[in-house]
């Protein structure tokens, strides 16, 4: 039988891999599976990272890539980012390659699924962060420290937002050339391919590469 595991909440948040000591209770990553579930490693055959075309997080820590409030503002109110039981707003920042990156290795993913790409439809230009800016040096590593996180600067490459609505989207190929821009750069960043492109709220707004996603259901 094949199975599919959804963890909850995320990398960052991971008892001995997040940015301690503001993370939660229990192994957040892929490893969760395994400990959590008594699951043996060899029986997991493959892990999608989820993430955002934007970057969010809830309550106190480091956030690198934090947007300015009034950006921060907008995103929370454009992606309905509160939470769904308390309501709490999230707070919202630019896609980070660092921390993803750190995500991706630590987890071992291949595919992405990018969500909530509609969120930057009208936006002029959009920042992703390349990597952090700390005492003279350029960090392209995840530091493992949280009050090295606290004190770096975001270093970002601006891309030209696409500014049309993608929801009417109905294939990769009637993407706009900016997104494709974006999420290339990610791809060739991280060493993944974007496999899944959410491009809005409704369950049929969801782009999937069919045939590099079957691999997931060996």
């Amino acid at each position: 039988k094949k199975i599919l595991f959804e963890g909850a909440q995320g990398t960052l948040l991971d008892i001995d891999y997040g940015t301690y000591p503001y993370v939660t209770s229990s192994n957040a990553t892929a490893g969760g599976i395994c400990t959590g579930l008594g699951l043996p490693p060899e029986q997991v055959h493959e892990v999608l990272g989820v993430v955002k075309a934007y970057t969010t997080r809830v309550g106190g820590g480091p956030f690198p890539s934090e947007a300015e409030p009034q950006i921060a503002e907008w995103l929370q109110e454009k992606g309905h980012e509160f939470g769904a039981t308390t309501g709490r707003p999230r707070r919202c920042g630019w896609f980070d390659l660092v921390a993803v990156g750190y995500a991706c290795r630590i987890n071992g993913i291949k595919k992405l699924a990018l969500m909530k790409a509609d969120v930057l439809d009208e936006l002029e230009e959009i920042p992703v962060c390349l990597g952090y800016q700390y005492k003279g040096t350029l960090l392209k590593e995840f530091p493992p420290e949280s009050w090295v996180l606290e004190k770096v600067k975001p270093v970002y490459k601006i891309f030209k937002g696409w500014q049309r609505p993608l929801k009417d989207v109905s294939s990769w190929e009637e993407l706009p050339s900016q997104l494709l821009d974006y999420i290339h750069f990610i791809e060739d960043n991280l060493g993944v391919e974007v496999v899944i492109l959410s491009t809005g709220q409704g369950r049929r707004e969801t782009l999937i590469k069919e045939k590099e996603l079957a691999t997931l259901m060996l």
